[in-house]
């Protein structure tokens, strides 16, 4: 893959529009979204989840079929998640509001209502609990969250498959709450040059190691990716899986970010999913998958790793929180802050091409990006 020109570093102030949102309002549609990992999921489960706000019901029939449906009945307004999973004749599973048994398919029709008599008039399938699409794949679920909630329109395009899911379920998954609407938590994740400042571990790197990167990228579905290479020599991490590790660190919509890392035969998939809770919270999901030996040695540390990485990003945020809650303008600067600019260019375009009903045409060229960290 061949890359463009070094560009040269400006400083420019952030746009303030990404599609008709400002940036860090509304959310990015017409999306797939992480909810969960299917063995999360059991059969006949009902977990209650928040999305965009949204109250999300995700089930499993005794079958295997995953569903999602609004966790509120139409009825009182109970959460169907607090209900159970039945079988009556007839009417196949369903799930049983815990209120007054109002029963519904797990493609949100109403199946009964036990209050009503033989004589009364009264069609239950008219009724109907808002439904998500739902799909499963390589062991994640994922919902899709539409522009048009009341009228959705059916997906147009499959969720993400990611490189490197190998050595059976996920080795290690950790996920922590961040104070932060998803457009600042996708920044934070991208940006290559806060490491030294906010991961100070002698394992990592400090600000005594900071030296000059050129990174080559080009761009992905619905992202952009750090095309393949050996990993920096001040990422100490790196050297326990041995061998020539390389790497290749993609971002794709509306928040996903992996690192496929491959040693000889051997990979480690680095999976980052953000699901918007609701303006002003994301969930952050970190997940490894891997066939390296030293996932199986080595796990209790790295979770220590991971967990602590979180914690100080979660810190971090809420010390950013207290200077964006007085609004400021932020300015971005070439080289560092050009992952930031690409995705506020991808979240204007995904809106234009919805609008205009076309296809999404990626904005972003390949190009050397060069900054220290």
């Amino acid at each position: 893959m061949t890359a463009a020109p070094v560009s040269s570093p400006s400083a420019e102030a952030a746009p303030s529009k990404a599609g008709a949102q400002p940036f860090g309002k509304g959310f990015v549609t017409d999306a797939w979204y992480f909810v969960a990992l299917g063995r999360d999921v059991a059969p006949g489960s009902l977990k209650r989840h928040e999305i965009m706000g949204e109250p999300v019901l995700i089930g499993r029939t005794k079958a295997g079929q995953v569903y999602a449906m609004r966790d509120i009945c139409p009825h009182r307004a109970a959460p169907l998640s607090a209900g159970r999973l039945v079988d009556k004749p007839g009417e196949g599973e369903t799930v049983e509001c815990p209120y007054h048994g109002w029963r519904f398919r797990p493609d949100g029709v109403c199946a009964a209502v036990p209050s009503l008599v033989e004589d009364q008039a009264f069609e239950a399938n008219r009724i109907r609990v808002r439904s998500y699409p739902v799909r499963e794949s390589q062991g994640i679920v994922f919902v899709w969250m539409a522009s048009d909630a009341r009228n959705p329109m059916d997906p147009d395009h499959a969720p993400p498959v990611f490189p490197g899911v190998v050595g059976g379920e996920a080795k290690l998954v950790e996920a922590m709450d961040f104070d932060s609407h998803i457009d600042h938590a996708v920044v934070g994740l991208m940006d290559p040059a806060h490491g030294p400042y906010v991961h100070q571990q002698w394992w990592w790197r400090s600000e005594h190691s900071m030296h000059e990167k050129a990174k080559a990228f080009a761009p992905t579905d619905y992202g952009w990716a750090m095309v393949r290479h050996t990993p920096s020599s001040n990422s100490r991490l790196y050297k326990i899986l041995g061998g020539a590790p390389a790497t290749e660190i993609t971002f794709r919509l509306p928040g996903y970010r992996w690192e496929h890392i491959q040693v000889g035969e051997k990979q480690v998939l680095a999976l980052t999913c953000l699901t918007p809770i609701t303006e002003t919270k994301t969930r952050i999901t970190q997940m490894f998958w891997s066939d390296h030996w030293v996932f199986n040695i080595a796990k209790p540390f790295l979770r220590m790793g991971v967990v602590a990485f979180l914690k100080q990003d979660g810190g971090m945020v809420n010390l950013q929180n207290e200077g964006l809650r007085y609004d400021p303008a932020l300015i971005w600067i070439d080289d560092a802050d050009r992952q930031a600019k690409w995705y506020q260019q991808l979240k204007r375009e995904w809106a234009r091409s919805r609008g205009e009903d076309r296809a999404f045409v990626n904005p972003i060229q390949p190009v050397t990006l060069r900054w220290k960290s």
